[in-house]
């Protein structure tokens, strides 16, 4: 594979990561604008995100389905279309009940969008090229936080509706026409069934692990932005600014993780995900300030880039000849992990405040690196196919 060509596919789906990305975040810095001018609390419209996220995380368990039918290219275009046009009825919407129904669709573009661009790293890429192609592509969510999130903020300023147009539907069009320079390429030779790729030894322990370890990082995405906001008073252009800033360490956690993934994987899914579970925990209990709060969220994403990482190229080597079932089972965890990490955080944040959802995504974080310390739990690199 040539550098151009690896190149060219590391910005395709980089972009196609980006925008899937910039779908899910767009809320965070201004989701107490939207609370406040639908008449909900901040709770109800984190909410929106279980929506999506629960949608998104059918779509990807299905996408597998699709793999026979189907070249992933095609997927992820289909995807990018639902982001575009979802995103539209978004700024438009006159009610909570109108923006939740087109969550929905937000959710449909990205567990198909998501799904396709990681399996398009083991299929347009050859095995020695994928690690650093899927380091480069998992570079686009945080190049959507650190692009998009001020983005969002700035223009939520005038309105949170002009948000969903400038982060996710923008970035979702320019991922579209990146796209359509790619040639189509015919689809897998069979079909990726869940109940197929689920019997591989070690899937079920790795898709465990991801779904509360996003479960917890995707709880403290969703509020996030409301603890600048109602702790410190910022509005929200400060508050993507502040969360932009905090994205830039998503870079080098992705990309100083790297060297160590082949050798040690597994002691990085631990060791990462409770370093995570520390800091989420105290920023939940102590807000002195906002730079100190804007320095523990840093490392705490620092630890969520580098486990990411570590999760999917996990998966990747799980049972390569249904990747997009794998992919999809990945992409399910993390939606999922949004339904699961709003509805757990907002409970939380109910009861107890920051304090208390800064503990209960704690315990999540802790409960992923379960999977990986039972026995039996080392990595299966090469399955044959039943």
């Amino acid at each position: 594979m040539s550098l151009d060509s690896r190149r060219a596919v590391a910005a395709t789906l980089l972009l196609c990561l980006a925008a899937s990305q910039a779908a899910i975040l767009v809320l965070t810095p201004v989701l107490p604008a939207l609370a406040s001018d639908l008449e909900v609390s901040t709770a109800t419209a984190g909410q929106l995100r279980t929506v999506s996220g629960l949608s998104a995380g059918l779509t990807a368990l299905c996408a597998g389905l699709l793999a026979a039918r189907v070249g992933l290219r095609e997927l992820l275009g289909a995807g990018l279309v639902f982001i575009a046009a979802s995103s539209a009825i978004s700024a438009v919407a006159p009610s909570f009940a109108v923006i939740a129904f087109a969550q929905l669709g937000i959710g449909i573009g990205v567990g198909l969008s998501y799904t396709a661009a990681i399996a398009a790293v083991a299929d347009w890429t050859t095995p020695a090229d994928r690690s650093g192609v899927l380091a480069i592509a998992l570079l686009g969510p945080p190049i959507a936080w650190i692009v998009g999130m001020p983005l969002s903020g700035l223009v939520g300023e005038a309105s949170w509706r002009l948000a969903w147009i400038a982060a996710p539907m923008a970035f979702s069009l320019v991922a579209l026409a990146v796209l359509a320079r790619r040639v189509s390429a015919p689809p897998a030779s069979r079909r990726a069934d869940i109940r197929v790729v689920l019997t591989y030894p070690g899937v079920v322990r790795w898709s465990t692990g991801e779904l509360l370890a996003y479960s917890a990082w995707a709880g403290t995405l969703v509020f996030i932005g409301a603890l600048f906001v109602e702790s410190y008073g910022l509005s929200s252009g400060e508050t993507g600014l502040v969360l932009g800033a905090g994205a830039l360490v998503l870079i080098p956690g992705n990309l100083l993780f790297r060297r160590w993934i082949d050798d040690h994987g597994r002691a990085l899914l631990v060791a990462l995900a409770l370093g995570a579970a520390v800091s989420v925990a105290v920023l939940g209990a102590f807000r002195p300030s906002t730079w100190f709060s804007l320095g523990v969220f840093s490392i705490l994403a620092f630890l969520a880039g580098g486990r990411t990482l570590a999760g999917a190229a996990a998966g990747l080597d799980l049972a390569p000849e249904l990747v997009l079932g794998v992919t999809g089972i990945r992409t399910a965890a993390l939606q999922l992990g949004y339904f699961l990490g709003a509805a757990v955080g907002g409970l939380a944040l109910a009861a107890g405040g920051y304090r208390a959802l800064g503990l209960a995504l704690s315990v999540l974080f802790v409960g992923a690196t379960v999977p990986h310390l039972l026995p039996g739990a080392a990595r299966n690199p090469h399955p044959q196919l039943p």
